[in-house]
Protein backbone atom coordinates (compact mmCIF):
# COMPACT_ATOMS: atom_id res chain seq x y z
CA UNK A 1 0.00 0.00 0.00
CA UNK A 2 1.50 2.75 -0.85
CA UNK A 3 2.26 6.31 1.56
CA UNK A 4 -0.57 8.73 1.57
CA UNK A 5 1.93 11.02 2.65
CA UNK A 6 4.60 11.19 -0.04
CA UNK A 7 4.58 14.84 -1.58
CA UNK A 8 3.11 14.34 -5.27
CA UNK A 9 3.58 17.65 -6.79
CA UNK A 10 4.70 20.96 -5.70
CA UNK A 11 3.41 24.42 -7.43
CA UNK A 12 3.61 28.25 -7.18
CA UNK A 13 2.20 31.42 -7.78
CA UNK A 14 2.48 34.83 -7.14
CA UNK A 15 -0.21 36.56 -5.78
CA UNK A 16 -0.76 39.68 -4.18
CA UNK A 17 -0.89 40.87 -0.15
CA UNK A 18 -2.72 43.48 1.98
CA UNK A 19 -0.65 46.20 0.48
CA UNK A 20 -1.05 45.44 -3.25
CA UNK A 21 2.43 43.87 -3.58
CA UNK A 22 2.87 40.83 -4.96
CA UNK A 23 4.03 37.85 -3.12
CA UNK A 24 4.42 34.03 -3.32
CA UNK A 25 1.91 31.04 -2.57
CA UNK A 26 2.85 27.89 -2.54
CA UNK A 27 0.72 24.43 -2.64
CA UNK A 28 1.55 21.04 -1.94
CA UNK A 29 -0.82 18.09 -2.58
CA UNK A 30 -0.05 14.46 -1.21
CA UNK A 31 -0.67 11.08 -2.53
CA UNK A 32 -3.29 10.78 -0.19
CA UNK A 33 -5.20 13.65 -1.58
CA UNK A 34 -3.98 16.11 1.46
CA UNK A 35 -3.54 20.06 0.07
CA UNK A 36 -1.66 22.43 1.76
CA UNK A 37 -1.98 26.02 0.79
CA UNK A 38 0.43 28.56 2.26
CA UNK A 39 1.49 32.44 1.25
CA UNK A 40 4.59 34.48 2.85
CA UNK A 41 3.92 37.44 4.44
CA UNK A 42 6.46 40.47 4.44
CA UNK A 43 7.66 43.61 6.96
CA UNK A 44 7.53 47.14 6.56
CA UNK A 45 10.11 47.33 9.24
CA UNK A 46 12.78 44.57 8.73
CA UNK A 47 15.55 43.24 11.10
CA UNK A 48 18.70 43.69 9.14
CA UNK A 49 19.22 40.44 10.21
CA UNK A 50 16.46 39.05 8.74
CA UNK A 51 16.36 36.27 6.20
CA UNK A 52 16.12 37.44 3.17
CA UNK A 53 13.29 38.15 1.09
CA UNK A 54 13.55 37.44 -2.73
CA UNK A 55 12.11 40.71 -5.10
CA UNK A 56 12.17 40.64 -9.08
CA UNK A 57 13.57 44.41 -8.54
CA UNK A 58 12.35 44.26 -11.95
CA UNK A 59 11.06 48.61 -12.19
CA UNK A 60 8.84 48.09 -15.10
CA UNK A 61 6.64 45.40 -13.33
CA UNK A 62 5.09 46.18 -10.10
CA UNK A 63 8.15 48.99 -9.44
CA UNK A 64 10.34 46.17 -8.35
CA UNK A 65 8.56 44.51 -6.15
CA UNK A 66 7.42 41.13 -8.12
CA UNK A 67 8.23 37.71 -6.61
CA UNK A 68 8.46 36.07 -10.21
CA UNK A 69 11.78 34.68 -9.29
CA UNK A 70 10.87 33.23 -5.83
CA UNK A 71 8.18 31.73 -7.68
CA UNK A 72 10.56 29.95 -10.10
CA UNK A 73 12.91 28.84 -7.31
CA UNK A 74 10.45 26.85 -5.87
CA UNK A 75 9.32 25.57 -9.47
CA UNK A 76 12.79 24.79 -10.76
CA UNK A 77 14.78 23.87 -7.55
CA UNK A 78 12.82 23.44 -4.26
CA UNK A 79 10.00 20.89 -6.06
CA UNK A 80 12.25 18.39 -7.56
CA UNK A 81 13.95 18.29 -4.33
CA UNK A 82 11.43 17.39 -2.37
CA UNK A 83 8.52 15.17 -4.30
CA UNK A 84 8.23 11.84 -3.36
CA UNK A 85 9.49 12.44 0.23
CA UNK A 86 7.06 12.00 3.45
CA UNK A 87 5.58 15.07 3.94
CA UNK A 88 5.37 14.11 7.64
CA UNK A 89 9.61 14.86 7.54
CA UNK A 90 9.38 18.52 8.09
CA UNK A 91 12.63 18.85 9.47
CA UNK A 92 14.34 16.75 7.19
CA UNK A 93 12.46 18.73 3.93
CA UNK A 94 13.50 21.68 5.76
CA UNK A 95 16.90 20.98 5.66
CA UNK A 96 16.84 19.96 2.19
CA UNK A 97 15.97 23.20 0.74
CA UNK A 98 18.65 24.88 3.46
CA UNK A 99 20.91 23.00 1.79
CA UNK A 100 19.68 23.68 -2.08
CA UNK A 101 19.68 27.63 -1.07
CA UNK A 102 23.39 27.41 0.30
CA UNK A 103 23.48 30.41 1.58
CA UNK A 104 23.54 31.72 4.91
CA UNK A 105 20.58 33.71 4.86
CA UNK A 106 18.78 32.16 2.45
CA UNK A 107 19.10 34.65 -0.33
CA UNK A 108 19.34 32.44 -3.25
CA UNK A 109 15.85 30.88 -3.22
CA UNK A 110 14.60 33.79 -0.89
CA UNK A 111 13.04 33.41 2.58
CA UNK A 112 9.47 33.97 0.98
CA UNK A 113 9.60 30.84 -1.00
CA UNK A 114 11.14 28.66 1.60
CA UNK A 115 8.86 29.69 4.35
CA UNK A 116 5.62 29.24 2.14
CA UNK A 117 6.39 25.89 0.77
CA UNK A 118 7.80 24.91 4.67
CA UNK A 119 3.99 25.86 5.77
CA UNK A 120 2.55 23.89 2.93
CA UNK A 121 4.16 21.01 3.66
CA UNK A 122 3.08 21.02 6.93
CA UNK A 123 -0.33 22.24 6.04
CA UNK A 124 -0.62 19.16 3.54
CA UNK A 125 0.51 16.58 5.83
CA UNK A 126 -2.43 18.15 8.94
CA UNK A 127 -4.80 17.55 5.76
CA UNK A 128 -3.79 13.91 4.83
CA UNK A 129 -4.11 13.17 8.48
CA UNK A 130 -7.70 14.96 8.46
CA UNK A 131 -6.87 17.32 11.40
CA UNK A 132 -6.24 20.53 12.02
CA UNK A 133 -2.80 22.03 11.24
CA UNK A 134 -2.49 23.49 15.26
CA UNK A 135 -3.49 19.46 16.28
CA UNK A 136 -0.85 17.90 13.94
CA UNK A 137 2.05 19.96 15.27
CA UNK A 138 0.86 20.41 18.94
CA UNK A 139 -0.95 17.21 19.49
CA UNK A 140 -2.90 16.21 22.11
CA UNK A 141 -1.39 19.25 24.49
CA UNK A 142 -2.49 22.08 22.30
CA UNK A 143 -5.81 23.38 23.78
CA UNK A 144 -4.33 26.89 24.87
CA UNK A 145 -6.05 30.18 23.13
CA UNK A 146 -3.18 32.68 22.83
CA UNK A 147 -3.88 36.27 23.78
CA UNK A 148 -4.49 38.26 21.22
CA UNK A 149 -2.27 41.83 21.21
CA UNK A 150 -4.30 43.97 19.03
CA UNK A 151 -2.74 47.48 17.25
CA UNK A 152 -5.37 49.83 17.20
CA UNK A 153 -2.97 53.00 16.65
CA UNK A 154 -0.33 52.80 14.26
CA UNK A 155 2.69 54.97 14.05
CA UNK A 156 6.14 54.72 12.51
CA UNK A 157 6.74 52.53 9.13
CA UNK A 158 2.95 51.62 9.37
CA UNK A 159 1.56 55.22 9.18
CA UNK A 160 1.42 58.55 7.90
CA UNK A 161 1.62 60.30 11.20
CA UNK A 162 4.16 61.85 13.38
CA UNK A 163 4.05 59.05 15.80
CA UNK A 164 7.78 57.33 16.26
CA UNK A 165 6.54 54.89 18.43
CA UNK A 166 5.20 51.72 15.41
CA UNK A 167 2.25 49.88 17.20
CA UNK A 168 0.14 51.08 20.29
CA UNK A 169 -1.73 47.83 21.12
CA UNK A 170 -4.29 47.21 23.93
CA UNK A 171 -3.90 43.23 25.31
CA UNK A 172 -6.91 41.96 27.13
CA UNK A 173 -6.06 39.57 29.61
CA UNK A 174 -8.24 39.02 32.61
CA UNK A 175 -10.98 37.51 30.33
CA UNK A 176 -12.31 33.41 30.59
CA UNK A 177 -12.12 32.92 27.00
CA UNK A 178 -10.79 33.87 24.07
CA UNK A 179 -14.21 34.90 22.45
CA UNK A 180 -14.91 36.81 25.69
CA UNK A 181 -11.27 38.67 25.63
CA UNK A 182 -11.50 39.40 21.51
CA UNK A 183 -15.28 40.99 22.50
CA UNK A 184 -13.96 43.21 24.38
CA UNK A 185 -11.11 44.08 22.14
CA UNK A 186 -13.44 45.13 19.28
CA UNK A 187 -15.65 47.51 21.80
CA UNK A 188 -12.38 49.30 22.86
CA UNK A 189 -11.86 49.19 18.82
CA UNK A 190 -14.77 51.03 18.00
CA UNK A 191 -15.51 52.93 21.08
CA UNK A 192 -11.85 54.26 19.89
CA UNK A 193 -12.94 55.61 16.70
CA UNK A 194 -15.87 57.57 18.19
CA UNK A 195 -13.17 59.20 20.89
CA UNK A 196 -10.99 59.99 17.94
CA UNK A 197 -13.55 61.20 15.78
CA UNK A 198 -15.07 63.41 18.21
CA UNK A 199 -11.18 65.04 19.14
CA UNK A 200 -9.49 64.89 15.89
CA UNK A 201 -12.52 65.06 13.10
CA UNK A 202 -13.23 62.64 11.04
CA UNK A 203 -9.60 62.30 9.08
CA UNK A 204 -8.33 60.74 11.94
CA UNK A 205 -9.70 57.36 11.48
CA UNK A 206 -8.03 56.10 8.37
CA UNK A 207 -6.44 52.82 9.34
CA UNK A 208 -2.86 51.81 9.09
CA UNK A 209 -1.34 48.54 7.69
CA UNK A 210 -2.42 46.77 10.59
CA UNK A 211 -6.35 48.30 10.50
CA UNK A 212 -5.02 50.39 13.43
CA UNK A 213 -6.32 53.97 13.24
CA UNK A 214 -3.77 56.45 12.46
CA UNK A 215 -4.50 59.99 13.95
CA UNK A 216 -2.60 62.94 13.29
CA UNK A 217 -0.73 62.24 16.85
CA UNK A 218 2.95 63.67 17.20
CA UNK A 219 3.09 62.38 21.52
CA UNK A 220 3.49 59.00 22.53
CA UNK A 221 1.46 60.03 26.02
CA UNK A 222 -1.40 61.34 24.03
CA UNK A 223 -1.65 57.63 22.31
CA UNK A 224 -1.58 55.88 25.16
CA UNK A 225 -4.43 58.21 26.93
CA UNK A 226 -6.62 58.39 24.08
CA UNK A 227 -6.46 54.41 24.56
CA UNK A 228 -6.96 54.47 28.46
CA UNK A 229 -9.91 56.53 27.79
CA UNK A 230 -11.66 53.90 25.38
CA UNK A 231 -11.25 51.05 27.39
CA UNK A 232 -12.58 53.46 30.70
CA UNK A 233 -15.41 54.02 28.55
CA UNK A 234 -16.26 50.59 27.66
CA UNK A 235 -16.27 50.20 31.90
CA UNK A 236 -13.02 47.90 31.52
CA UNK A 237 -10.04 47.79 34.30
CA UNK A 238 -6.53 48.76 32.81
CA UNK A 239 -4.84 47.10 35.94
CA UNK A 240 -6.22 43.80 35.26
CA UNK A 241 -8.81 43.29 32.86
CA UNK A 242 -7.19 45.21 29.73
CA UNK A 243 -3.65 46.82 29.49
CA UNK A 244 -1.31 48.68 27.11
CA UNK A 245 1.53 46.94 25.11
CA UNK A 246 4.04 49.26 22.72
CA UNK A 247 6.32 48.02 19.67
CA UNK A 248 8.49 50.92 19.33
CA UNK A 249 10.28 49.58 16.60
CA UNK A 250 12.94 52.05 17.98
CA UNK A 251 15.34 51.34 15.09
CA UNK A 252 12.82 53.25 12.69
CA UNK A 253 13.33 56.22 15.08
CA UNK A 254 17.23 55.90 15.77
CA UNK A 255 19.58 58.22 13.55
CA UNK A 256 22.52 56.05 13.30
CA UNK A 257 25.12 58.67 12.38
CA UNK A 258 24.32 60.59 15.64
CA UNK A 259 23.35 58.05 17.76
CA UNK A 260 20.40 59.41 19.32
CA UNK A 261 16.72 58.70 19.19
CA UNK A 262 14.10 60.81 17.57
CA UNK A 263 11.09 60.89 19.44
CA UNK A 264 7.87 63.49 20.62
CA UNK A 265 9.60 65.87 18.20
CA UNK A 266 12.82 65.97 20.50
CA UNK A 267 16.35 64.16 20.08
CA UNK A 268 17.76 61.62 23.05
CA UNK A 269 20.56 60.12 23.24
CA UNK A 270 20.92 56.44 24.64
CA UNK A 271 20.89 57.01 28.72
CA UNK A 272 17.76 59.98 27.71
CA UNK A 273 16.04 56.93 26.15
CA UNK A 274 16.15 54.79 28.59
CA UNK A 275 14.87 57.58 31.01
CA UNK A 276 11.83 58.32 28.66
CA UNK A 277 11.25 54.68 28.78
CA UNK A 278 11.26 54.51 32.37
CA UNK A 279 9.30 57.58 32.78
CA UNK A 280 6.26 55.75 30.72
CA UNK A 281 6.28 52.85 32.41
CA UNK A 282 5.69 54.36 36.03
CA UNK A 283 3.07 56.54 34.58
CA UNK A 284 0.98 54.03 32.72
CA UNK A 285 -0.18 50.35 32.79
CA UNK A 286 2.08 49.02 30.41
CA UNK A 287 2.53 45.30 29.47
CA UNK A 288 5.26 44.95 27.69
CA UNK A 289 7.93 47.07 25.51
CA UNK A 290 8.82 45.69 21.91
CA UNK A 291 12.22 47.32 20.54
CA UNK A 292 13.06 49.73 22.88
CA UNK A 293 16.67 50.69 21.42
CA UNK A 294 18.10 50.04 17.64
CA UNK A 295 18.53 46.15 16.68
CA UNK A 296 22.05 45.88 17.27
CA UNK A 297 21.68 46.94 20.80
CA UNK A 298 21.79 43.84 23.18
CA UNK A 299 23.47 46.01 26.51
CA UNK A 300 20.71 48.52 25.99
CA UNK A 301 17.68 46.35 26.17
CA UNK A 302 19.52 44.52 29.72
CA UNK A 303 19.96 47.80 31.10
CA UNK A 304 16.44 48.89 30.86
CA UNK A 305 15.25 45.24 32.28
CA UNK A 306 17.54 45.68 35.15
CA UNK A 307 16.26 49.36 35.87
CA UNK A 308 12.39 48.17 35.60
CA UNK A 309 12.67 45.42 37.12
CA UNK A 310 10.08 43.04 36.19
CA UNK A 311 6.94 45.46 35.98
CA UNK A 312 7.28 45.05 31.61
CA UNK A 313 8.16 42.54 29.68
CA UNK A 314 10.75 43.80 27.41
CA UNK A 315 10.34 42.03 24.33
CA UNK A 316 13.14 41.35 21.37
CA UNK A 317 11.72 41.14 17.64
CA UNK A 318 14.46 43.35 15.44
CA UNK A 319 16.95 42.32 18.21
CA UNK A 320 16.23 38.51 17.76
CA UNK A 321 14.63 37.81 14.69
CA UNK A 322 12.90 34.76 15.00
CA UNK A 323 16.90 33.10 15.46
CA UNK A 324 17.62 30.71 17.85
CA UNK A 325 21.79 32.15 17.73
CA UNK A 326 20.64 36.29 18.53
CA UNK A 327 18.09 34.82 20.98
CA UNK A 328 20.70 32.92 22.64
CA UNK A 329 22.97 36.04 22.54
CA UNK A 330 19.91 37.93 24.52
CA UNK A 331 19.44 35.24 26.79
CA UNK A 332 23.51 35.25 28.02
CA UNK A 333 22.67 39.28 28.96
CA UNK A 334 19.21 38.74 30.18
CA UNK A 335 18.41 41.30 27.13
CA UNK A 336 14.83 40.28 26.90
CA UNK A 337 11.78 38.24 28.43
CA UNK A 338 9.59 38.11 25.80
CA UNK A 339 10.00 37.72 22.25
CA UNK A 340 8.40 38.09 18.41
CA UNK A 341 8.21 34.86 16.35
CA UNK A 342 7.83 35.47 12.50
CA UNK A 343 8.26 32.23 10.46
CA UNK A 344 9.32 34.45 7.36
CA UNK A 345 12.15 35.99 9.36
CA UNK A 346 13.55 33.07 9.78
CA UNK A 347 12.65 30.70 6.55
CA UNK A 348 11.41 28.02 7.77
CA UNK A 349 8.63 26.11 9.88
CA UNK A 350 11.03 23.86 11.68
CA UNK A 351 13.65 26.69 12.67
CA UNK A 352 10.09 28.61 13.71
CA UNK A 353 9.47 25.60 16.03
CA UNK A 354 13.55 25.47 17.76
CA UNK A 355 13.20 29.00 18.39
CA UNK A 356 9.86 28.85 20.08
CA UNK A 357 11.12 26.16 22.04
CA UNK A 358 14.49 27.61 23.40
CA UNK A 359 12.10 30.32 24.31
CA UNK A 360 10.06 28.71 26.35
CA UNK A 361 12.84 26.33 28.20
CA UNK A 362 14.28 29.52 29.13
CA UNK A 363 10.93 30.89 30.66
CA UNK A 364 10.66 33.90 27.78
CA UNK A 365 7.42 34.49 26.75
CA UNK A 366 6.28 34.12 22.98
CA UNK A 367 4.53 36.49 20.90
CA UNK A 368 3.56 34.63 17.68
CA UNK A 369 3.68 37.54 15.02
CA UNK A 370 2.08 38.52 11.82
CA UNK A 371 3.54 40.70 9.44
CA UNK A 372 2.49 44.33 7.96
CA UNK A 373 1.97 42.75 4.37
CA UNK A 374 -0.76 39.85 5.57
CA UNK A 375 -2.83 37.53 3.46
CA UNK A 376 -5.66 35.47 4.33
CA UNK A 377 -3.40 32.75 5.11
CA UNK A 378 -3.98 31.46 8.85
CA UNK A 379 -0.92 29.36 9.57
CA UNK A 380 0.03 31.49 12.36
CA UNK A 381 -3.02 31.07 14.28
CA UNK A 382 -2.34 27.34 14.38
CA UNK A 383 0.98 28.05 15.34
CA UNK A 384 0.32 29.97 18.31
CA UNK A 385 -2.31 27.28 19.59
CA UNK A 386 0.07 24.49 18.94
CA UNK A 387 2.86 25.47 21.15
CA UNK A 388 0.26 26.85 23.74
CA UNK A 389 1.11 30.97 23.73
CA UNK A 390 0.89 32.75 25.47
CA UNK A 391 0.24 35.65 23.06
CA UNK A 392 -0.34 36.27 19.06
CA UNK A 393 -0.02 39.53 17.33
CA UNK A 394 -1.93 39.80 14.37
CA UNK A 395 -3.66 43.32 14.35
CA UNK A 396 -6.39 45.73 14.60
CA UNK A 397 -10.29 43.17 14.54
CA UNK A 398 -10.20 45.00 11.15
CA UNK A 399 -9.11 44.08 7.52
CA UNK A 400 -9.81 40.57 5.80
CA UNK A 401 -5.80 39.76 6.40
CA UNK A 402 -5.91 40.06 10.33
CA UNK A 403 -9.82 39.10 11.28
CA UNK A 404 -8.97 35.79 9.45
CA UNK A 405 -6.50 35.02 11.87
CA UNK A 406 -8.82 35.87 14.74
CA UNK A 407 -11.87 33.96 12.76
CA UNK A 408 -9.28 31.05 13.03
CA UNK A 409 -8.43 31.06 16.75
CA UNK A 410 -12.78 31.38 17.00
CA UNK A 411 -13.23 28.20 15.01
CA UNK A 412 -10.28 26.25 16.96
CA UNK A 413 -12.36 27.48 20.46
CA UNK A 414 -15.03 26.18 18.97
CA UNK A 415 -13.35 22.84 18.08
CA UNK A 416 -11.53 22.34 21.20
CA UNK A 417 -15.05 23.13 23.25
CA UNK A 418 -14.62 22.42 26.62
CA UNK A 419 -10.77 21.54 26.47
CA UNK A 420 -9.83 25.09 24.99
CA UNK A 421 -8.09 27.24 28.27
CA UNK A 422 -7.47 30.93 27.53
CA UNK A 423 -4.33 32.05 27.98
CA UNK A 424 -5.20 34.55 30.18
CA UNK A 425 -6.28 32.20 32.65
CA UNK A 426 -2.89 30.33 33.21
CA UNK A 427 -0.07 32.95 32.55
CA UNK A 428 1.04 34.98 35.30
CA UNK A 429 2.73 38.25 33.59
CA UNK A 430 4.40 41.30 35.14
Amino acid sequence: MSNAYIIKYVDSLQVVDSRGDPTIEVVVGTVGGGIGRAIAPAGASRGKYEAVELRDGNLSRYKGRGVEKAVGNVINFIAPAIQGLDSRKQREIDKIMIQVDGTQNKEKLGANAIIATSLAVAKAAADTSKIPLFQYLGGIRARVLPIPMLNIINGGAHAGNELAVQEFMIVPIGFDTFSEALRAAIEIYKELKSVLKEKYGAHAINVGDEGGFAPPMKFVKEAIEVLLTSIKNCGYEYENQVKISLDAAASQFYIENKNIYRIDGRDLKHEEMLEYWKDLVSEFPILSIEDPFQEGDFEGYAKLRKEIGDKVIIVGDDLTVTNTEMLKKALHINSVMGVIVKPNQVGTLSETLDFIELAKLNGIATIISHRSGESEDNSIAHIAVAVNGPFIKTGAPARGERTAKYNELLRIEKYLASESVYAGKIYKFV
